[in-house]
């Protein structure tokens, strides 16, 4: 009668501080440990990915552009250059003396004896923790066909290539969901100049963001680069060819369009998984953490996509998924940890996009907005290049919206998201331009700042 054998645990040596997750804001943190001093052979990282932390940003943006149009590779998008701070290639985390561990996720946890264990059967002791895992990316189920040859979702490198892969083959692609994925993703395939349809179940563009005009004018834009829309479609599977591979989508009202390529870009979900024993936010999803992104356990925090965080000015919970708030909050999270920083964490929300910025492209768009989009909105300038909306409550201006802005334009927004001064309505629906507009709205900014 053969014996059970118990898979072997291989000891390291105890560090001081270990990060979970190969992430932006695991690379940000590394930063973070050596300005002060403290990363040589104090600090590893845990990584499911097979690379130093890097710009994820970069995966829906320059890595698609087409070959013939100087994509982005690694080792270019490492952390931290998207800051403009030092690229952070594997040897740099050498040198600095930072243990990484690669393609080996965290499975367990043991709080009382303060141990991982990882997948390989690694079991690491640490004295402080930071679970900086992320979100995964939501995924149709196997039974609709989620899983098929053909149909993909991004969230790492590996992801990336495999829809290059198809990209390189493919005719016709359908982009499921209109957020930030789904636009950025049929930009890219705009220009591999493949027939694009982007699906989705809303009525336009980046609900949770963009007014019905706002969306309007970026539909226009696509469509005129040969993209097509199906708003308000609702999929009840994926269909697979005679090779096995994806060929179709079969809507809810029993249509069917062909697709030898599909990108799902429907969400992400909190990377929680082995950490749940933390306390999980119930309403924003993620790991609950406080202002100093300190968990409900003494030594161990969270940080970036996965944090559930007070959003101090805006007085709720939230969770993030954005680039700018993983820098951020690993950064602060790393100071709080080492120093005798006590300030609570202030995030000011702010979300941008960059598309059709290859080579050739007729019409590059960037667009930035930073505060809340609440309360009643007003539009100002036509696309051509420039457009502004501005969101007011109460009278006070809460967020603000600009597309094609110049650097000292995009410099302005955060000031005026931050201050959210009193604002008259009707002076600036009068404005006739969207610089005219900005002008107004600071000069709201410098009322509000008199003594």
């Amino acid at each position: 009668m053969g014996r059970c054998l118990k898979p072997t645990v291989r000891k390291l040596p105890e560090v001081t501080f270990v990060i979970v997750g190969g992430g932006n804001a695991a690379g940000y943190a590394a930063r973070t440990f050596v300005e002060h001093g403290m990363a040589d052979g104090r600090l590893c990282i845990v990584s499911k990915e097979a690379y130093a932390p890097y710009e994820r940003p970069a995966l829906t943006k320059g890595y698609l552009f087409p070959l013939d149009k100087k994509p982005a590779r690694l080792p270019g998008f490492h952390t931290c250059v998207g800051s403009g701070g030092e690229r952070q290639t594997p040897e740099w985390y050498k040198e600095k003396g930072i243990e990484m561990i690669y393609e080996d996720p965290v499975t367990t946890i043991d709080i009382e004896k303060q141990t991982l264990t990882t997948n390989s059967g690694k079991l690491l002791k640490y004295g402080s923790l930071i679970i900086a895992t992320g979100c995964t990316a939501s995924r149709f189920p196997e039974k609709i066909g989620g899983n098929l040859p053909g149909v993909h979702y991004i969230r790492d490198v590996a992801d990336a290539d495999s829809l290059i892969s198809s990209l390189e083959k493919a005719k016709k692609v359908v982009v499921v969901g209109g957020g930030y994925i789904g636009m950025e993703v049929a930009a890219a395939a705009v220009g591999w100049k493949l027939d694009t349809t982007i699906i989705f179940p809303e009525n336009h563009l980046l609900q949770r963001l963009f007014t019905p005009s706002l969306a309007q004018r970026y539909e226009e834009l696509y469509k005129e680069n040969g993209v097509k829309f199906l708003k308000g479609a609702s999929i009840k599977n994926l269909e697979a060819g005679s090779n096995g591979r994806v060929a179709a989508v079969k809507l809810g009202d029993g249509s069917t369009i062909e697709a030898d390529t599909i990108i799902i870009g429907i969400g992400a979900k909190p990377a929680v998984s082995s950490f749940e024993v933390l306390g999980l936010n119930t309403t924003v999803g993620g790991i609950q953490v406080d202002g100093l992104f300190r968990t409900s356990i003494p030594g161990i925090f969270a940080v970036g996509d996965v944090a559930a965080f007070p959003l101090k000015m805006y007085d709720r919970m939230a969770r993030v998924e954005h680039v700018d708030h993983a820098r951020r909050s690993a950064q602060h999270c790393v100071k709080a940890l080492l120093s005798a920083q006590t300030h609570t964490y202030d995030y000011l929300p702010y979300f941008y996009s960059r598309v059709f910025e290859y080579e050739g492209s007729p019409r590059k768009v960037w667009w930035q907005f930073f505060g809340d989009n609440v309360g009643e909105t007003v539009e100002i300038g036509n696309f051509y290049p420039k457009i502004a909306t501005f969101w007011i409550d109460s009278g006070k201006l809460k967020g603000v919206f600009l597309e094609s802005g110049s650097a000292e334009e995009f410099k302005l927004l955060p000031e005026l998201a931050r201050s959210q001064p009193s604002i008259d309505k009707a002076k600036l629906q009068k404005a006739s331009s969207v610089e005219e507009a900005l002008e107004i709205a600071k000069a709201s900014l410098l009322v509000g700042q008199k003594p």
